[in-house]
């Protein structure tokens, strides 16, 4: 990954992280971005970077003009690229020989995640983009496997905190 990617990675995570609810353009956007990062190396083998860049910016600018214009169907696609994503991300980091499952992972998180965002909207998607906010940010930072898994729950912890506050006023107001 070229320095680029990984400034953007984190700008965008943060962002997502603790606005991920009231941004809903951005946070499908991101989750779209982050979608191509991980599906441009399984189109292709070794893909230049300019082309998973391409890829991904491609993913994310879909992603936006569906939750602008097509919400529900926007709210549907984010909620399995995200869902199928944090089911990947968490079963490479828990299960050794995840590689071999990666697409079926991906599907059945995508869907749990799907069913979850369209019931459960609000709370979901606080609850998905601390996550895709926290994977962005924590993706860009060389750790142990376990340090990595640390930093992203801590930084989902955060963003959920953060988010639900804020929330949590804007109901009671």
């Amino acid at each position: 990954m070229s320095l680029p990617i990984p400034i953007l990675s984190v700008l965008i995570g943060a962002v997502v992280l603790f606005f991920g609810r009231k941004l809903f353009w951005l946070c499908v956007a991101a989750i779209g971005f982050a979608a191509g990062m991980e599906v441009a190396p399984q189109l292709m083998h070794e893909p230049t970077p300019i082309l998973q860049l391409s890829i991904a910016l491609v993913f994310g600018f879909v992603g936006a003009l569906l939750a602008m214009f097509l919400q529900k169907i926007a709210i549907a696609i984010a909620g399995f690229l995200a869902g199928g994503k944090l089911a990947a991300g968490l079963m490479a980091a828990f299960v050794v020989e995840s590689a071999n499952h990666y697409w079926i992972t991906f599907i059945i998180g995508g869907i749990i995640g799907m069913i979850l965002l369209l019931s459960l909207f609000d709370w979901a998607l606080i609850v998905m983009s601390a996550a895709v906010g926290a994977y962005l940010i924590s993706h860009t930072v060389t750790l142990p496997p376990t340090g990595t898994t640390l930093l992203l729950v801590g930084l989902a912890i955060v963003g959920i905190t953060v988010q639900a506050s804020a929330f949590r006023r804007r109901a009671v107001a």
